[in-house]
């Protein structure tokens, strides 16, 4: 007869729990979706769960910020550079069984760009002139001139690729192709993702996540120093990063985004549409006052919207250096000696609500009083996205490569400048990397001499995390938090 003794039972036992691999993860984040179609809004919210876990595009973008192939596994590009074609990885199918071939591809881009898109992003799709169906596996997107940016357009998540027989749903109940299905919302507190079995690719480690939307930085620390939640990306209390870098618990990661911080100005509204007057507000703003008390010294001042580590920034700060004098002046040279009145619309961000507080005090030392209300992201992006019904604002703009936005008259703060508007086409249409380069300087020049926005800091993307997990990104190319080669290590 065999026979175990106790101890030696509760020995096997706990080698068994030791070896046993945690494979869920509740990971928390400050901003909840508004809904859950990235290919039909601005907020930024929606693909920071989504992006690549559950919906994914023709390319993708990784945490270098490189593009690589996503649903297309490989492309050739005409000699003219007019006609891409793709040839989609094969074995594809949507989280409800059905196939993704190139009748979905042609399907998303068409919607995308249709008069009555929804799409935040439409202009990413305004040079295609045609989307042909080859075969089931191959789709050819001709363009009307060519265009340098063309496979980085694909990458953002305003581009993924999504099912006409799904579209209906896709705000409440997202369906895609990604590595994780969704599985339920509970609006103000978590969405729930499980891992897809049918996945096309190579499937993550997790088997379950789960995102937590936790708004207040108090609420924040709490959450993590119990361990409620195994990760927090974008931390929004970066004062208590010392204290966590100081516990084994707990790994400190402080990458960097594409999130240009801006005091977000209304270019169409009097005054703020004289340039005399936006260049008043930019000497009456010291940047560094903003970054040490909104973000505990975490981030990078910037003169321009461009980001400080792309090899083509330029250093603009000293056109809008920290001068009240000036600023005075400049409001008098406008016809406002006394100064005068606008509103100041926050969004919930730590960065947005700190830092509104801090601008607001140095622009009353100048004589420009504003008038405070605090948002929530929806109201925000009803309001001031949508709406333009602002004077001042304060959002951290995280799309990649971004500058082209201001070639958009009709966005929320309506700048409209025909010689920039004709700059970005020429970008678009340009290949030669020095030339792009001498463009982009040119672009970055040009709207700091515009004044058009209250250039503040380039955010930093501070993430708190069990010390056991590996694979969360530690910078911020895009908008997401990329779970596919996430893991836990005993």
């Amino acid at each position: 007869m065999t026979y175990f003794s106790k101890s030696l039972l509760a020995a096997t036992f706990l080698a068994g729990a030791v070896q046993a691999q945690q494979t869920d993860l509740t990971i928390a984040l400050q901003l909840e979706p508004p809904h859950l179609d990235p290919t039909s809004a601005a907020a930024g919210a929606i693909d920071s769960v989504l992006y690549t876990n559950v919906f994914e595009g023709l390319t993708k973008f990784t945490e270098t910020g490189a593009v690589v192939p996503g649903l297309a596994s490989r492309w050739d590009i005409s000699d003219d550079g007019l006609t891409y074609t793709f040839h989609l990885a094969s074995g594809v199918t949507f989280h409800d069984g059905t196939t993704m071939d190139a009748e979905d591809v042609k399907f998303s881009l068409d919607r995308a760009r249709a008069d009555d898109s929804a799409n935040a992003q439409k202009a990413l799709f305004a040079g295609i002139s045609d989307v042909t169906v080859v075969d089931p596996q191959t789709v050819k997107v001709t363009l009307s001139s060519p265009d340098g940016n063309f496979l980085f357009n694909m990458a953002w998540g305003d581009a993924v690729i999504v099912a006409a027989e799904s579209i209906e749903g896709i705000k409440q109940t997202p369906i895609g192709t990604g590595p994780f299905k969704f599985d339920q919302w509970v609006q103000g507190d978590r969405i729930e993702l499980s891992q897809n079995d049918t996945y096309w690719g190579t499937k993550p480690a997790l088997t379950k996540a789960t995102f937590k939307f936790i708004s207040d930085p108090t609420a924040a620390f709490a959450a993590m120093m119990a361990q409620d939640v195994d990760a927090f990306a974008g931390f929004p209390a970066p004062e208590n990063l010392p204290m966590f870098e100081a516990d084994p618990r707990f790994k400190v990661l402080v990458g960097s985004t594409e999130g240009e911080t801006i005091l977000s100005t209304n270019n169409k509204m009097p005054p703020l549409d004289n340039v005399l007057v936006r260049e008043a507000i930019s000497h009456a703003i010291d940047r560094q006052a903003i970054i040490d008390g909104a973000m505990f010294g975490l981030g990078t001042p910037i003169g321009t919207h461009f980001a400080p580590h792309n090899p083509a920034y330029v250093d603009l700060t000293g056109k809008s250096a920290y001068d009240p004098a000036r600023a005075k002046e400049l409001l008098a040279e406008a016809g406002l000696p006394d100064g005068f009145t606008t509103t100041l619309k926050l969004p919930p961000p730590s960065y947005a609500r700190r830092g509104g507080e801090i601008i607001a005090a140095q622009l009353r030392e100048v004589g420009i009083q504003t008038e405070i209300s605090n948002l929530e992201w929806a109201q925000w992006l009803e309001e001031v996205f949508r709406g333009k019904d602002f004077g001042l604002t304060i959002v951290s703009h995280t799309e990649p490569f971004d500058i082209g936005i201001y070639a958009r008259p009709d966005y929320y703060f309506q700048y409209d400048n025909p010689a920039f508007q004709d700059l970005i086409t020429e970008l678009t249409g340009t290949t030669d990397p020095e030339a792009r380069k001498a463009l982009l300087a040119t672009a970055q020049e040009t709207i700091s001499n515009d004044y058009v926005n209250g250039y503040l800091f380039q955010l930093a993307f501070p993430t708190i995390a069990d010390a056991r997990l590996e694979g969360l990104w530690q910078n911020a190319p895009t908008q997401a938090t990329d779970l596919t080669n996430v893991r836990w290590t005993q």
